[in-house]
């Protein structure tokens, strides 16, 4: 069984993160180990939640892990909260990275044109500093253009996102870029390949409604897919259907609540793709 770690926060009530991850993981039978970097009451769209900070914690069980001779096959990082953290990651992905272990970077740090609230505008560039340390990047739009230091745009073409891939892969050699829409009904990825300089993309229905996590949903499936075997197109097509189907079983239900994507009723379908691993989905 493959063997990956995920450093990001534990939100206790709010389907993202690591509560999203390790169920995933799991039904694509992927063991998760995790690396908490913080423990919230709330994901951060709930009004007065509480957050104790793991910083000084990252460290020492990435050395314990080490003393244990502790192998894992990728490692995983998501939204980070400081720049201290960021700094912590980039040592733990050195102190624990071999020489086969595939690092995946999803810089959670803005959306919709914007910066999460808790940042101030120099965290991109302390965030480049961990996503240079990876394999895999997979950033959203807004992301993308604050990495790049590259005006947003609301409304990009493919020209514009193709450039945006290449800007990219100056800090990872493979780059996802999520939520990328050319028109009103389809919705999907792009990746680029540093190395070989193949575009993919892959799209599916565009269904009109925003959902917090779904990003960490995409960035689970896409790791647990490499993790059996999938190459990352294929691992693309899996990514981008099954945040589809964890959005169609939440718009089916008129009692969903309105903090999460309710991902648990499309796992039976994501188990069923396990069985599929190394072909086209």
């Amino acid at each position: 069984m493959k063997r990956v770690a995920s450093i990001q926060d534990i939100s206790c009530l709010g389907r993202c993160s690591l509560t999203v991850a390790l169920p995933v993981l799991a039904v694509m039978g992927v063991e998760c180990a995790v690396i908490p970097t913080a423990v919230l009451s709330t994901h951060t769209i709930f009004p007065d939640f509480t957050c104790r900070d793991l910083t000084d914690e990252l460290l020492p069980i990435a050395r314990h892990w080490k003393s244990q001779q502790v192998k894992l096959d990728a490692i995983g990082s998501g939204y980070l909260a400081s720049p201290r953290q960021t700094e912590a990651v980039c040592r733990v992905f050195d102190l624990l990275r071999a020489e086969d272990t595939l690092i995946v970077v999803d810089p959670a740090m803005a959306d919709h044109g914007r910066l999460y609230k808790p940042f101030a505008p120099d965290f991109p560039q302390y965030m480049k500093k961990v996503c240079q340390r990876a394999d895999v990047l997979v950033p959203n739009l807004t992301e993308a253009c604050l990495l790049t230091d590259t005006p947003y745009r609301g409304d990009p073409d493919e020209a514009f996102v193709r450039e945006l891939l290449r800007k990219l892969s100056a800090l990872a050699p493979r780059v996802v870029l999520t939520g990328v829409s050319f028109d009103d009904e389809h919705l999907g990825a792009m990746s680029y390949d540093r190395d070989t300089g193949r575009y993919f993309t892959y799209f599916n229905e565009k269904i009109h409604a925003t959902f917090h996590g779904t990003g960490d949903i995409f960035t689970a499936t896409l790791l647990g897919g490499m993790m059996q075997g999938r190459t990352l197109e294929e691992a693309v097509r899996l990514a981008v259907d099954f945040t589809l189907e964890c959005i169609r079983c939440t718009c089916a239900d008129p009692a969903a609540s309105w903090y999460g994507v309710e991902f648990e009723k499309a796992l039976p379908w994501l188990a069923e793709q396990t069985g599929k691993a190394g072909s086209p989905t």
